[in-house]
C-alpha cells in the first residue's frame, strides 16, 4: 500500500511557489541579466513585468507586460559561456498559509471568445 504524505511543504516552499505564480501572472518586477561566463561582461538586460520559461537547457523565453493587454516576448539562446540570473527588484507580499491555484479558462479551451454585455 502507497502512503501519499500531506502537510509537508515549508513555509519557504509555499511562498516560493506563490511568488513564482505571482511572476507568471505578470504581478511581479523582475531583472532578468545575460552575461558572458568567460568574460564576465553583460550581454542584455530585461526589466519589467516578466514571466519566464527555462524549461530547457538551449533557451529562456521571457515574456513581459508593456501594456494593458499588450506583451513582448523575446527568445534567448543559452551556451556554456552565456547565463543568466534573474532578480526580482520589488518585494511582494505572499501569504505563507494559504497556496494559490490560477484558473485560466483560455488554457482549457483555447479557441474561446468573450462577448460581455457591455
Amino acid at each position: 500500500m502507497e502512503t501519499a504524505l500531506t502537510g509537508c511543504t515549508t513555509e519557504a516552499d509555499t511562498v516560493s511557489d506563490n511568488l513564482s505564480k505571482s511572476a507568471d501572472s505578470f504581478q511581479v518586477q523582475r531583472r532578468v541579466v545575460f552575461f558572458n561566463g568567460i568574460t564576465d561582461k553583460y550581454l542584455l538586460t530585461i526589466e519589467g513585468i516578466c514571466s519566464l520559461n527555462a524549461n530547457s537547457t538551449t533557451k529562456l523565453t521571457v515574456t513581459c507586460k508593456v501594456g494593458k493587454g499588450k506583451y513582448k516576448k523575446h527568445y534567448l539562446g543559452l551556451s556554456d559561456n552565456v547565463s543568466y540570473f534573474v532578480e526580482q527588484t520589488d518585494a511582494k507580499y505572499e501569504d505563507a498559509y494559504h497556496y494559490k491555484v490560477l484558473f485560466r479558462p483560455e488554457e482549457i479551451i483555447p479557441d474561446m471568445d468573450l462577448h460581455t454585455s457591455k
